[in-house]
């Protein structure tokens, strides 16, 4: 008896999709934070402002172009070498950077939150998506998959999936954007709820469905087509990895825009000090945000991180799909033998 795709229970895609979850996590927590200290970085080149690092605390020291009134002018002089050396030039020279001056569980900063936030996410993530295109696919009796079904599904499921996991994902740009305690994020938080609302916790949804939408819809677009291409309808291990991480790459470097936006708005909790601050971000659209990044810093602004997040998004998208499609096969073999032995 040859098993279909009906053979899996939701249950099951949710099982097979947690441990690709958890995996791809870990392995990707470390490009994550590099690509976010890059993004965080040309956010604060973009105040005109400088910095430099004391006791892994970043202390706004002066405007560039105004004089300074205190003695922190030599201090600024004395500093200049260590400002040089927390200064990115570019992905393996943060890696490096950060792992020698914050050691090397740094490059894991926000793993809790990630993982707290992954497994929910991909579970309500693929489970949506399988269920949508399976449902959809049977009322339309085609012999071929149109396009614009896994495109609909991908969108939908990540719409939810998104919506759920916001404000962890806050949270965790937040800790990785630089060295913070737990107890400095809850004082974050507070504030923001205090001053902003509720809904404030879901900052940068709207850039990151702009980011995270049309990727899904590229993603499994791109992956069904391969599937259907070179006929792998119960596709092998090896040939989801490679059409995974080929279709992750390619919605990664089109979605990346948002990707940057999303970061700068995230970055911002706990750091809205004044009321024309606050009002500003409200009225800075993700829009607005695009021009003038693009305006002020030139067109490779907008794809800023582009390396590590390819990196990143690539193998993760490989590991992730890999591990799902392994796990439904399992699954698909254990109720077809289960089903056998009932008979």
């Amino acid at each position: 008896m040859t098993p279909t795709k009906t053979t899996i229970t939701p249950l099951q895609q949710m099982m097979s999709s947690c441990t690709g979850a958890i995996i791809t996590s870990i392995f990707v927590t470390p490009l994550d934070v590099v690509k976010i200290r890059l993004q965080t970085q040309q956010k604060e080149f973009m105040k005109n402002k400088c910095y430099i690092y004391c006791d892994r605390i970043i202390e706004d020291i002066c405007c560039i172009g105004q004089p300074v009134q205190n003695s922190s002018v030599g201090y600024i002089g004395q500093q200049s070498n260590r400002l040089r050396s927390h200064h990115f030039t570019g992905t393996a020279d943060a890696f490096i950077k950060i792992a020698r001056s914050e050691g090397i569980p740094s490059l894991w900063s926000g793993l809790p939150p990630t993982l707290i936030m992954a497994v929910p996410a991909t579970v309500v993530y693929f489970t949506v998506y399988d269920q949508l295109q399976e449902r959809i696919s049977k009322n339309i009796n085609a012999t071929q998959k149109p396009l614009w079904i896994p495109m609909f599904s991908g969108a939908a499921a990540r719409v939810f999936a998104a919506s759920f996991v916001s404000p962890i994902e806050l949270v965790r740009t937040k800790m990785q954007s630089k060295r913070l305690s737990y107890i400095e994020i809850g004082q974050a938080i507070r504030s923001l709820v205090q001053y902003q609302g509720l809904s404030s916790l879901w900052r940068g949804l709207a850039p990151t469905l702009m980011r995270d939408v049309p990727f899904s819809s590229i993603y499994w677009a791109s992956y069904e087509t391969l599937k259907q291409k070179f006929q792998q309808e119960q596709p092998t291990f090896w040939f989801s990895f490679a059409a995974g991480a080929s279709s992750g790459a390619i919605a990664a470097v089109l979605t990346l825009p948002f990707d940057v936006i999303k970061t700068h708005r995230q970055i911002e909790l706990g750091e809205l000090e004044t009321q024309q601050a606050k009002s500003e971000l409200t009225k800075s659209s993700t829009y607005q945000r695009l021009v003038n990044l693009y305006q002020k810093r030139g067109f490779r602004a907008l794809f800023t991180g582009i390396v590590p997040r390819v990196v990143k998004v690539a193998p993760a998208c490989a590991i992730m799909i890999s591990t799902y499609e392994f796990g439904k096969h399992f699954f698909r073999q254990f109720n077809s033998s289960k089903t056998n032995n009932d008979f």
